[in-house]
């Protein structure tokens, strides 16, 4: 089975990862240091960049992940500041941003950023569009997902293993497992 160490200490997202892929045989490695994120408009170069420094740092190959939510109505707002803005003022102040807004189309991005030490980062996108709904609905996943409505139901309306069908998360990691494949 080929090893990843995955750097996050959101466990949300390792655990959906580590379930995406280790049906590809793939086993992940949490490792919670951390790294330095760029403030930047575009997830790509916060995870290009974070990958790379983890990599060189640890000098071993490494995955990172940066996600957003991106809500059309709030012209891409939180975006690329997602965690901050959700640990700050959460989904419920999220729907009342949102309360007399018509447009209520969003989607979720995630980058999964790939380095092996002394090479370049290469980054996989995934995106979901869905809604943001009028109230938080589901007790399931994490963040966002209580309020990102996808066919009708929230993320968090949906097991963990039917979200791991839909999500932002599985499309990037597809991507970066077929690359994968073709680089053995």
């Amino acid at each position: 089975m080929h090893k990843i160490v995955f750097v996050t200490s959101n466990n949300g997202k390792f655990n959906e990862a580590r379930s995406i892929l280790g049906a590809k045989k793939i086993e992940l490695l949490q490792n919670t240091e951390g790294y330095p994120e760029l403030q930047e408009d575009d997830l790509e170069p916060i995870a290009s960049f974070g990958a790379k420094w983890v990599a060189e740092k640890l000098q071993i190959p490494v995955m990172v992940d940066d996600s957003g939510l991106f809500i059309n109505a709030l012209n891409g707002f939180p975006g690329p500041y997602s965690a901050f803005v959700e640990n700050k003022i959460g989904n419920k102040k999220i729907l009342r941003l949102m309360e007399d807004e018509e447009d209520r189309t969003a989607y979720f991005k995630s980058v999964i950023g790939y380095c092996e030490p002394g090479n370049d980062a290469v980054v996989f996108t995934g995106i979901v569009k869905g809604l943001i709904s009028f109230e938080e609905r589901g007790s399931g996943g994490f963040g966002y997902d209580p309020i990102f409505e996808y066919n009708g139901r929230t993320f968090a309306e949906m097991s963990s293993e039917e979200k791991n069908k839909y999500s932002h998360r599985k499309r990037a990691l597809e991507k970066f497992f077929e690359w994968l494949s073709s680089q053995r």
